[in-house]
């Protein structure tokens, strides 16, 4: 338990007057306000460790800037500091946690203890422990959300950096509760990381192999991703079936240990029979073990609570947003949780959805299924078998090297210029992932993004070719919003469901980038019909998420077992509101498969804001007129704003579920006329 003492204001009254007093002598009345507000800021994070009140009054007294040169001064320097800062820490991370990421042989126990190492944990107690956390906090004005949503586009940008570093400094972690968070992250990503299912010894109802031997599937990215392929094919749906077992195997929990990541033995998912495996059935790799039938020990939600807890030691050094919850969305996602909410209950609840549901249901010939939330036949690559994507990619990307040498073409056919195709191509890393993969951001300029992406044995799959234009989506938005802004201190976008959407628009042309045909008038029909669908079957994961962290906070003292049995009540809770009336299939677990969830510390969300995001970019891309390339640019150096002002420059309207909604309307009213 943290002790409150820690917490409890260390400076007298008498101590801050006297700080005021003094500042006012030195500064003269006109500075009142600011002395007023630095003074209570900087005490408010003051620690006995820092001094007494004598230490602050000469502290307050030495640092304390009122010259406009010497104002312009600081956060100059503040914003060269912590970009040095920042950047090298972001690289000192990105080659300690390399080998358990990226495929470089055998991970020893080493490499995990390397990979949970966090150096950067010590930083930002450090800040304060030398004074220069305080320095910020004393000339530099703290905001709160409702402050920077009612004034923030009054503005400037300059006064925009001020408020970020000033922000950066709100609360005081200390460098063991940083470290834990880091440790409890990595743990649960390298978990999820070697979380594969060796589709070869997936037996179906008669003993079958419907898979080849060698194929493995990292959940729950590439089973979500083998349901869509099967649409393509004709045996497709005994096949899906199948997968969505193995998903509900995985979120409650009964699928046998013996079967995650093991070569070894063969798995009936509706029996949950095991068996070994005949020896010529048997590939290399994955870690084998004995055929047992005993499940899985509640392994996922113990990770899971281990994140909850790491997080929750911060919840004392937050006293404004006392939660991680809270944290995740009035300080990280600057949008109200309620908000959040209402937007994902316009796409869950729309109308629109069961009208889709029958135009599927036309499509496939029959009573769709719990797993047909996943349906992607709306999409171009429907026409094309998953072998052919496979083949057509593997032979063009053997290795990681050769998607990297493709980076100019690919760029110039998303309508950069020639120069900036090299300029950006110059500046991203490819690494092979171990897991699904990731796009890795630089802090500094002159450091570059990683994006990664799994590249198997025989070549690049579509599945890793999908993934690697999305992550180039994110290397290119960093490169942008970091080489580009015009403040350091507002390098980035607004949050993470920024740059997911702007992912989503490299990856919506990945097809196109293959040099296979792009979408005609009908083509873009049926995309503004996926788009709802892929945002309705999102939104109930997101949601669950939610409540999951919610309930955890209700019940800090849950065990696995418990987190468990309320994270399958939630999820069947969500499916039998939003999803039994359309899908069928009461009390399916599907909206608790997603990974995020047990490592990512409330991440699901941003793919929710990402899509509608998405959609109201496109559509602006659209009707500009000007190429894709440099639209993306355009919007990508906005920076770190709140995301209605972002989306204003970018858009010409705040963040709105209406834009998907109305464009899936039109397109159903001609879909529905066929």
């Amino acid at each position: 338990m943290i002790a409150t003492t820690l917490l409890a204001a260390v400076l007298s009254a008498s101590a801050l007057s006297q700080a005021r007093s003094a500042l006012l002598a030195l500064h003269g009345e006109a500075q009142r306000a600011r002395i007023t507000r630095g003074v209570d800021q900087a005490a408010a994070l003051w620690r006995a460790t820092d001094g007494d009140g004598d230490a602050f009054v000469a502290f307050a007294k030495e640092n304390f800037a009122s010259d406009p040169a010497v104002l312009d001064g600081l956060l100059l320097r503040f914003e060269e500091n912590l970009e040095s800062l920042d950047g090298h820490m972001a690289e000192i991370n990105r080659d300690l946690s390399r080998r358990t990421v990226i495929e470089m042989g055998p991970i020893l126990p080493v490499d995990r203890l390397f990979g949970a190492w966090d150096p950067a944990a010590h930083a930002g107690e450090d800040l304060f422990a030398q004074k220069i956390a305080f320095v910020a906090l004393l000339n530099f004005p703290l905001s709160t959300l409702a402050e920077r949503l009612e004034n923030g586009s009054a503005w400037s940008r300059r006064q925009w950096a001020e408020a970020r570093l000033a922000g950066r400094f709100e609360t005081r972690v200390p460098a063991d509760v940083a470290q834990g968070i880091a440790k409890a992250y990595a743990d649960a990503e390298l978990y999820i990381a070697e979380y594969n299912v060796w589709m070869h010894h997936v037996r179906d109802g008669n003993g079958r192999r419907p898979w080849p031997k060698g194929l493995k599937l990292l959940s729950h990215w590439n089973l979500r991703d083998e349901i869509k392929a099967n649409y393509a094919s004709k045996d497709g749906l005994p096949k899906q079936r199948l997968v969505a077992k193995v998903m509900d195997r995985i979120v409650t929990q009964t699928i046998p240990a013996a079967v995650v990541d093991n070569p070894a033995v063969d798995w009936d998912p509706f029996t949950n029979a095991v068996t070994a495996a005949p020896p010529s059935e048997v590939e290399s790799g994955g870690r084998p073990k004995p055929a047992s039938p005993e499940r899985e020990p509640d392994t996922r939600y113990a990770r899971l609570l281990e994140c909850y807890r790491a997080a929750r030691a911060a919840d004392p050094y937050a006293p404004t947003e006392p939660t991680l919850v809270r944290r995740r969305f009035d300080v990280d996602r600057e949008i109200p949780e309620a908000r959040v909410e209402a937007l994902f209950g316009e796409i869950l609840a729309s109308p629109l959805v069961p009208r889709i549901a029958a135009v599927i249901g036309k499509r496939l010939g029959r009573k769709l299924e719990p797993f047909d939330v996943w349906y992607d036949g709306f999409r171009p690559r429907a026409q094309h078998p998953e072998a052919e994507l496979d083949a057509l990619t593997r032979k063009r990307y053997p290795t990681a090297e050769a998607y990297k040498a493709d980076l100019p073409r690919l760029f110039e056919g998303l309508g950069f210029t020639s120069e900036k195709a090299r300029w950006l191509a110059e500046r991203i890393v490819v690494d092979p992932s171990r897991g699904s993969g990731h796009a890795l951001g630089a802090r500094r300029k002159g450091d570059f993004p990683h994006l990664r992406t799994r590249v198997e044995p025989g070549g690049m799959d579509y599945k890793g070719y999908n993934i690697a234009v999305h992550e180039m989506g994110h290397n290119v938005e960093q490169l942008f919003s970091l080489y580009e802004v015009d403040h350091w201190l507002l390098s980035g976008v607004p949050n993470n469901a920024f740059t997911e959407a702007l992912a989503f628009v490299f990856q919506a042309r990945d097809l196109e980038l293959l040099g296979l045909p792009g979408p005609g008038a009908e083509a873009k029909r049926l995309k503004a019909l996926n788009e709802l669908w892929q945002t309705w079957e999102i939104a109930g994961p997101a949601l669950v998420d939610m409540r999951v962290w919610h309930w955890m906070y209700d019940h800090p003292e849950a065990t696995p077992a418990a987190l468990k049995d309320a994270t399958v009540a939630i999820s069947r809770d969500v499916w039998n509101r939003y999803y039994a009336p359309v899908l069928g299939g009461k009390d399916a677990t599907l909206p608790g498969i997603y990974s995020h969830m047990v490592g990512y510390f409330l991440y699901l969300p941003d793919y929710v804001l990402g899509h509608l995001i998405a959609n109201q970019v496109e559509e602006r891309f659209e009707q500009s007129g000007r190429p894709l390339g440099e639209e993306f640019e355009r919007v990508a150096k906005f920076g770190s704003l709140t995301p209605d002002l972002w989306m204003m420059n970018a858009t010409g309207e705040r963040l709105s579920a209406g834009p998907m909604l109305r464009a899936a309307e039109a397109a159903l009213e001609s879909e529905e006329k066929k």
